[in-house]
């Protein structure tokens, strides 16, 4: 579609996954049981945590948070590449790219620092047990929260307000299967060093700042349990931050590998592979993972099921 200027541009055409016809449907029905999985599983573990009382402390009150989260973003991409694998053209008009473009930054960025967030309450926890309930009050909960979701904004805002000052020329083929910044940084004609900038530091604060103050959390658990004179102690320790570790790992892992690398280096194509990660594989393990590694989620999960087989 021929425009000179973005204001012009009534809509993109999403390449998607795979150019080839034959996996489509495979893929079609592969994502589409990841997206089953993730809303189950994350609908599932907000309602579990919501009716269960001896759940409701600030470890489960972010990994409620943190469940509502991978559900949104996951909700904000999905339905839209099982379209592309279905469709001859997929195609989304400039309004809708923007708008899933803006909802996803926000949803990564809050996991960013909800995981942070997270991390932050381990090392409470076991570095200073005694003062737990103080230094994790509600308030303080709630504080963290409202710092979560406002970086959230930070980035959705940061990215956008580059993308009003790119220019789209004639070629509206987005070789992706989502709005994303760095795919919509190759169509720009007025692609600049100023633009590669702000997305490195944007990026920088969205991932370095959170990795920085989980690593520093980690350090101070690690030096704690250290000291920790029983092996039963230090087992309870290690398993109470083993989920926690897990999808960190796994978020930032791909997150990282996709945007802090320049695109000579990482190839779109490849950078397509990387991003399944985080936008579905991560949502979908996420309540897996702490469902299966929880005591407490599996008491809970019990409890419900024989109190909704009684009644």
């Amino acid at each position: 579609m021929a425009a000179e200027n973005s204001s012009y541009v009534t809509e993109f055409i999403l390449a998607g996954l795979t150019d080839q016809p034959g996996l489509r449907i495979p893929l079609f029905f592969l994502f589409l049981g990841f997206y089953v999985v993730t809303v189950v599983g994350n609908l599932g573990l907000i309602m579990l945590i919501g009716l269960n009382s001896h759940l409701h402390i600030p470890m489960y009150f972010f990994l409620l948070n943190l469940s509502f989260i991978d559900f949104s973003y996951s909700t904000t991409l999905t339905p839209k590449m099982l379209v592309g694998f279905v469709s001859k053209k997929n195609t989304i008009s400039y309004a809708g790219c923007m708008t899933q473009f803006f909802f996803f930054c926000f949803f990564v960025f809050s996991e960013s620092y909800i995981l942070s967030a997270m991390a932050y309450d381990r090392y409470v926890a076991i570095c200073k047990p005694l003062l737990y309930t103080v230094t994790m009050s509600p308030q303080v909960c709630l504080l963290l929260l409202w710092g979560v979701y406002g970086m959230g904004v930070f980035g959705a805002v940061a990215h956008m307000g580059n993308l009003m000052f790119m220019t789209f020329c004639s070629d509206n083929l987005i070789n992706h299967y989502m709005c994303d910044i760095i795919p919509l940084l190759e169509l720009s004609c007025n692609n600049s060093y100023v633009h590669l900038l702000v997305v490195f530091i944007v990026v920088t604060i969205g991932i370095g700042v959170p990795i920085v103050t989980i690593f520093i959390s980690y350090g101070f658990i690690l030096s704690s349990i250290f000291h920790i004179s029983s092996t039963e102690g230090r087992s309870k320790a290690f398993s109470t931050c083993s989920s926690h570790i897990i999808v960190v790992s796994l978020f930032f892992g791909s997150g990282a590998f996709m945007y802090l690398k320049p695109p000579s280096i990482l190839p779109l194509d490849q950078g397509k592979v990387s991003s399944i990660f985080y936008t579905a594989v991560v949502p979908m393990f996420n309540p897996l993972i702490y469902s299966l590694r929880n005591k407490d989620v599996k008491i809970a999960l019990k409890k419900t099921l024989s109190r909704k087989i009684f009644s």
